[in-house]
């Protein structure tokens, strides 16, 4: 495919690099390590609930840590790669069945709290995406849409998709006909269309309106 060529006086827009000016400040004032922790997968109708905890090394910061919703696959799959090989990463997974049994939030609360506890050391704060702190064993540092402003929490909400894509995609093999490799469990309309036609399967979330509204 050719490259597109942008006239002469406009600009591309940029994504502003996230700066680790939060992770630094909390350096100063004497933690050790600093975990970001972000969720994926609240919305969809199937599959899991993935959180996942990182603790960046300073010296070793990924260029182009971002939001993981404005990278593009290709984007998030090399980061992933380079968060692995340069920080201390904990992932966990909530699975249907247990969201169905407590419910999506305290899914998400103890998606997140699992993540920190897999992490291969001990962190002394945590910095977490939204307003609804996790009952850590740890500090807890809420930030509304800190998975755009926080690095560290960027870094997690990349981990936490790409690890939750690859499973839902791996569940496509086992159910071809609801699109998982598009659209990783959310509603699209092909998605609700297809729930109709053959209902539920069974790692549908069974406590989700729109597949209750399809089973027989």
């Amino acid at each position: 495919m050719d490259a597109i060529r942008v006239p002469r006086g406009i600009r591309q827009p940029a994504r502003k690099p996230l700066g680790l000016k939060r992770e630094r400040a909390l350096l100063r004032q004497g933690f050790r390590a600093v975990a970001g922790i972000d969720e994926v997968g609240r919305g969809p109708l199937a599959g899991p609930v993935v959180a996942a905890a990182v603790v960046l090394d300073m010296k070793r910061v990924p260029d182009g840590l971002a939001d993981s919703k404005v990278l593009s696959p290709e984007q998030r799959d090399a980061l992933f790669e380079k968060i692995l090989a340069s920080a201390e990463v904990g992932v966990a997974s909530v699975p249907h069945g247990e969201i169905d049994a407590v419910n999506i939030r305290q899914a998400s609360l103890a998606a997140m709290c699992r993540a920190l506890a897999a992490l291969p050391c001990t962190p002394d704060i945590a910095l977490v995406d939204g307003n609804d702190p996790p009952k850590l064993p740890c500090p807890v540092e809420t930030i509304v849409k800190g998975d755009a402003q926080i690095a560290s929490i960027a870094a997690a909400s990349i981990v936490a998709k790409v690890v939750r894509d690859r499973m839902m995609k791996r569940l496509a093999g086992a159910f071809p006909a609801y699109g998982f490799v598009r659209n990783v469990g959310y509603a699209t309309a092909a998605h609700r269309a297809a729930l109709t036609a053959h209902g539920p399967c069974p790692f549908h979330r069974a406590s989700f309106a729109p597949v209750r509204a399809a089973e027989p």
